[in-house]
């Protein structure tokens, strides 16, 4: 297990329980005591927790990891959920991209496509996006126009939000949406936990004649705080092979698109 991995599967435990000690966290972790000590001491210097004295609570914040420590869950599944994304956007699309692991990896699989590349001069794709790390990965395209909302930076995410992004995104006219989530019900539709990114993401689906989710097994047939869109707004869900059949079957029943890859 790599240190991110392991950073990342300790503040998961310490999130669902609060306070961990210091030899629970080395059993769970299967690691020694003296580096759940040293990673602990490591994640409070960045403020995810706060040490006690003989382990670690949840620091005063509220608690959401931020992206490069989201990185390691269900990656596999991610990549192929990405593919799958990717594969369905033709050459000369406008594409809105939100922020998330897995719009990222759309993102790089997008920017990599040889079709894409060796489309010649001129512009292979347009990608309008609210999140900074995507766009700084595809400026470095030139066959991708990438086109940046304004707004506020979320530390956690790294998408832009507020006044300034919905502006934006109100000007402009995309071919789908490809939007990533924090949960996908049959009743409530897919959504998130902050209602700003929320709002962002609403307002890029909104301008979209086709809007795909991409979500892994863990997000279905969850719901979260604050709504994206409704479920008969969701034209198709990729998600992988281990996602609950009867939610499946439910989000079919109400004309959702699924694949499960």
């Amino acid at each position: 297990m790599g240190t991110h991995e392991r950073w990342t599967h300790l503040l998961e435990i310490l999130g669902d329980r609060g306070r961990i000690e210091v030899g629970e966290a080395s059993e769970l972790l299967k690691v020694s005591a003296a580096t759940v000590r040293r990673d602990m001491d490591e994640l409070a210097k960045q403020q995810l927790l706060v040490r006690t004295r003989g382990g670690a609570v949840l620091s005063g914040v509220a608690y959401d990891l931020p992206l490069r420590y989201k990185t390691a869950r269900q990656a596999d599944e991610k990549q192929r959920i990405a593919k799958a994304a990717a594969a369905m956007i033709p050459p000369g699309a406008v594409v809105g991209l939100n922020g998330g692991t897995t719009t990222s990896e759309v993102a790089r699989e997008l920017a990599t496509r040889a079709d894409l590349a060796q489309h010649g001069s001129g512009t292979a794709l347009t990608i309008v996006t609210n999140a900074i790390n995507i766009a700084n990965e595809l400026a470095v395209r030139p066959y991708v126009k990438t086109v940046v909302t304004g707004g506020v930076a979320r530390p956690n995410s790294y998408e832009l939000t507020g006044p300034l992004a919905t502006m934006v995104l109100q000007g402009v006219s995309l071919d789908y949406a490809i939007l990533g989530v924090n949960a996908v019900d049959p009743k409530w539709g897919a959504a998130t936990h902050d209602e700003g990114e929320a709002g962002a993401n609403r307002a890029i689906a909104e301008r979209a004649d086709k809007v795909i989710i991409v979500a892994d097994a863990t997000k279905i047939g969850r719901r979260a705080f604050a709504q994206v869109c409704a479920i008969h707004e969701i034209a198709v869900l990729i998600t992988d092979k281990d996602a609950p059949e009867e939610t499946v079957e439910q989000l079919v029943a109400h004309g959702v698109e699924v694949h499960c890859v």
